[in-house]
């Protein structure tokens, strides 16, 4: 299937052509994943088609307002959860989920802190060490103590689930 108008550069080759070879609705249909190869090389790669919604800001602690970015919450992600089983399938869900959390606020300002809380909130569903890896950086213990209470806080909410 040839794409007319499409130019997407091969990630390996940097060759200008690529056919799809698959193309399927995430995000809730906010965006299309494409799998694409190559006509140089073979290479196949995924890319993501969305709507370029309003700006979205983040304000950090220190004040400084900079654009939500994707990008930056999945590094944050894939950092936390090296050696863990965690797919990076899971991980883009994560990110998923919380822009359109951060979205639906309504607001073209939110606060890092905001952010962060929804992610870790995900990411305590998929991998409790991973979690604890973002919250620690995302957090900034600043002493052992507060990090032994963010662990207490894990092991009494995986207590009170297996009473249930």
């Amino acid at each position: 299937m040839k794409v007319w108008g499409e130019i997407m550069r091969c990630p390996r080759c940097n060759h200008n052509n690529s056919r799809v070879i698959d193309s399927r609705q995430t995000d809730d249909g906010r965006a299309i994943r494409r799998r694409r190869e190559c006509e140089s090389c073979g290479f196949r790669f995924t890319t993501f088609e969305r709507i370029e919604a309003a700006p979205l800001l983040v304000v950090k602690r220190n004040g400084d307002r900079e654009e939500f970015s994707r990008d930056k919450i999945l590094r944050g992600l894939i950092r936390s959860a090296e050696k863990r089983p965690v797919a990076m399938e899971q991980m883009e869900q994560i990110v998923d989920h919380v822009e359109n959390r951060v979205r639906s606020m309504g607001e073209n300002e939110v606060p890092t802190s905001q952010v962060g809380e929804f992610v870790m909130e995900d990411l305590m569903e998929v991998d409790e060490i991973a979690y604890i890896r973002f919250a620690s950086v995302y957090r900034q213990f600043k002493d052992m103590s507060v990090f032994l209470k963010e662990l207490q806080e894990i092991v009494d909410k995986a207590k009170s689930a297996d009473e249930e």
